[in-house]
Parts: C-alpha cells; sequence; structure tokens
C-alpha cells in the first residue's frame, strides 16, 4: 500500500502537462519570429529594424502584461485566469496570421506577450498545488519543460514552416497549439489548484502590495534579473562569437543553437529536482557555475570542441536557478500571484539590460568575446546578491499553499475527485 501511495504521489498529474503545453506555446511565440524577420520584412514592406520591434515589443510587453494582467486578475479564480489568457495568446498570434500590415502583426505581437509574464507566474502557483509541498520546484520545472523545448525547436520550426508555407503559417500552426493548450487546461487542470481561498492568501491587490515590503522578495529578483542578464546577454551575440571567433559557418549556428537548447532542457529539469532539496544551495550552485562558463568560454572561445561544451553547459546552469528562483520569491511573498509575476518581469528586464550591455562591449570594440566577460561579471554581481539573500533569510515563511498544511488541500482533492 505504501509502494502504490509513492507512486501516485510521484505520478505527473495531467494538468501539468497542460500547463507545459501552454509554456511550449508561449515560448515558440517567443522564439520563432527570429527565423522569420527577412520573410516577414519582405512581405510587410519594412525595413529590417523596423521588423525587428516584433521581437523587442513582444520583450517589453511581457514585462509591462506580467504586472498589470497578474494585479487586474487577483480575485479571480486562477484556473479561469489561464484559460483566459491562452485564449488571449490565441488571438494575438491568430492577429499575426491574418495580419494585412504591419502595424496589425506588431499589434498581434504585442497581445500574445501580454499573456507571457502572467500564464507563468500564476501558472507557477498553479503547478505547484498539484504535488507535495517537497516537489514544488519539480512541478514549476515541468511547466517550464515547454519553454525549453521551445527554445530547442522554436527558430528551427519556424524557418522549416516559413519556408515552405510562408511565414504566415507557422503563426497558423502556433495559433492550433494555442487551441490545444486551451481545451487541455480546461479539462486537465483540477479546479482545487486554482482556487483563490481568502482565508489561506492575500486575494486583493493591496495585501499582495505589501509582499514587496520584504527585502527576501527585492534581492531574489535582482537577483534572477541579474542571472538573465548576464546569460542573455553573452547568448544574444552567440553566433557572432562563433562564425567571427570559433570559424564556425553561419550554416553550423542553427545546431549549436540546438546543443545550448537541450542544456536548457536538462538545467531546468535538474534544477527543479536539486531545489526541493536545497533551494538556496542550489541557486547558489547554479550561479556560480554560469558565472564560471561565461568566462571560460570567453578564454576558449576560438577551440571548438571547448565551444560546443561550454555552450551547452551554458544553457544547463543558466536554467538550472529557474525553478528555484520562481518558488523562492513566491514563498517570501507569502503566495502572492504578484510576485510570481514579478519574478518573470525582472527576467525579461535583464534580458534587455544584458542584451545592452553586451552591444555597449561590442560598439567599444572589445572583441565578440566581450559579452561573455560582460554576462559572467553581471551573473557574478547576482551570485553575490545570492549569497547575501541566502544569509540574511531566516526560515523562509511558508507561502499559504504550504503554511495550513496539506490537510485542507487533500480534503480539496478529495472532494473534487468526488465530484
Amino acid at each position: 500500500m505504501d509502494i502504490r501511495q509513492d507512486r501516485n504521489a510521484r505520478r505527473m498529474p495531467a494538468g501539468l502537462v497542460a500547463l507545459a503545453l501552454g509554456s511550449f506555446g508561449i515560448g515558440l511565440t517567443e522564439f520563432v519570429i527570429a527565423g522569420l524577420l527577412p520573410q516577414v520584412s519582405d512581405s510587410l514592406d519594412v525595413s529590417e529594424a523596423a521588423a525587428g520591434w516584433l521581437i523587442s515589443g513582444y520583450a517589453l510587453s511581457v514585462a509591462i502584461g506580467a504586472i498589470l494582467l497578474t494585479a487586474a486578475t487577483t480575485r479571480v479564480h486562477r484556473k479561469a485566469v489561464l484559460v483566459a489568457l491562452v485564449a488571449l495568446f490565441v488571438l494575438g498570434n491568430l492577429l499575426s496570421a491574418v495580419a494585412p500590415s504591419y502595424a496589425v502583426a506588431l499589434l498581434g505581437r504585442v497581445i500574445a506577450a501580454l499573456c507571457h509574464g502572467s500564464f507563468f507566474g500564476i501558472g507557477s502557483l498553479v503547478a505547484r498545488r498539484m504535488v507535495p509541498p517537497e516537489r514544488a520546484s519539480q512541478a514549476v520545472a515541468v511547466m517550464f519543460a515547454g519553454l525549453t523545448v521551445a527554445n530547442v525547436l522554436g527558430v528551427p520550426f519556424g524557418a522549416l514552416v516559413g519556408e515552405r508555407w510562408g511565414w504566415r503559417a507557422t503563426f497558423w500552426a502556433i495559433t492550433g497549439i494555442g487551441v490545444l493548450a486551451l481545451a487541455a487546461i480546461a479539462v486537465c487542470v483540477p479546479a482545487w489548484a486554482g482556487a483563490v481561498h481568502e482565508t489561506h492568501r492575500p486575494a486583493g491587490l493591496r495585501p499582495q502590495l505589501r509582499a514587496f515590503r520584504s527585502w527576501q522578495v527585492w534581492l531574489t529578483l535582482a537577483a534572477t534579473a541579474l542571472s538573465y542578464g548576464g546569460m542573455f546577454g553573452a547568448f544574444s551575440y552567440i553566433a557572432y562569437t562563433f562564425t567571427e571567433v570559433t570559424g564556425f559557418t553561419p550554416a553550423d549556428v542553427a545546431w549549436l543553437l540546438v546543443v545550448y537548447g537541450s542544456g536548457l532542457v536538462i538545467g531546468n529539469i535538474a534544477g527543479g529536482r536539486a531545489a526541493d532539496r536545497d533551494r538556496d544551495r542550489t541557486l547558489i550552485v547554479s550561479l556560480a557555475g554560469l558565472a564560471a562558463t561565461l568566462a571560460a568560454f570567453g578564454l576558449l572561445a576560438d577551440g571548438r570542441i571547448a565551444s560546443v561544451v561550454l555552450v551547452f553547459l551554458m544553457g544547463v546552469f543558466g536554467f538550472a536557478s529557474v525553478p528555484g528562483m520562481i518558488t523562492r520569491v513566491t514563498d517570501a511573498a507569502g503566495g502572492a500571484p504578484l510576485a510570481a509575476s514579478a519574478n518573470v518581469a525582472a527576467s525579461n528586464v535583464g534580458n534587455a539590460l544584458g542584451a545592452w550591455l553586451g552591444g555597449l562591449a561590442i560598439s567599444a570594440s572589445l572583441g565578440y568575446t566581450a559579452p561573455l566577460y560582460v554576462g559572467a561579471a553581471v551573473v557574478a554581481l547576482g551570485l553575490a546578491v545570492m549569497v547575501v539573500t541566502a544569509r540574511t533569510a531566516s526560515s523562509p515563511p511558508a507561502g499559504p499553499d504550504q503554511a495550513t498544511g496539506p490537510a485542507w488541500l487533500d480534503q480539496e482533492r478529495r472532494h473534487d475527485t468526488i465530484r
């Protein structure tokens, strides 16, 4: 009987798979455009710089939507919010697919992006409620697995479909994935996992904002922004490093990005498991590993074998911290959904900061390895923040999902099963 219970406890809930499908679709939307910009630019008769706003405009909208939509839906059942967010995602991609002009295509990108941060923020809270508390980071990792797989497949998927059937076909395909994700979430995510309990959590906006009085919340958000910023600052110019320093051909960049993306997938899974055993140690080790990898990459970028190994490790260490950061900030904020979405917003702010700093280094004629060194320095700063955060933390306050113990969760599960 004990063995059966243990197997049931470790079985992946169907709701987590549904959330992973949603994150896969959202990830495709984010990454796929990079391989389509030339086609979009020619089709809609705009410059390359204007087409680039389909990427940067998306990133800015992610940061804005993460805060605004989460704040606006604090009292709404979280499953209903997730379904509505995916519906918004479908609408945005549908607009991009049928866009008669650049303005409509950009509007579609903005609408699709608005759901991004809130989906991952709110979805991470729903995901961790579907498993025992000791597996919270693993549950978040499962949901984010869709995003990491999309990172591996996004650019080649978009390029392949776009080359054969046109760039609009890519957005039609993503729209179809969104419809499937919407149906899966509606059917598979249990109602109790998204319930908002007034007695157990800060449901209104004002109590959630009070959670940001905690220095632990702000320090964790800072560590998130710096870790993402360092990695993305290096990654943004990695193609130039490969071609101008290592000596790979432009055609090699595609499979090298797959190597990097494979590292993201492995790091996400391993990081989730490790964070459930010792979260702060996992975060510190991950950031230290990322800083060391970026610095070593800068030193050894002229070697092909070393570059392949290091770009893989860059992916592993780069995403190993993600599940732990999400659960840490939400626990420090007492389970406030706004904190989880703020973490996604912080990562996008870090992405923009990192890309800007990397570009400054190249503009200063420091060479195409400079973004790697800049990234290492930024991540090292994030590591210092994380060490201070861990050392100044008292016993982390249990979030509302854990504070009241598994008893009320078990009761809801039994009630949901009976229904």
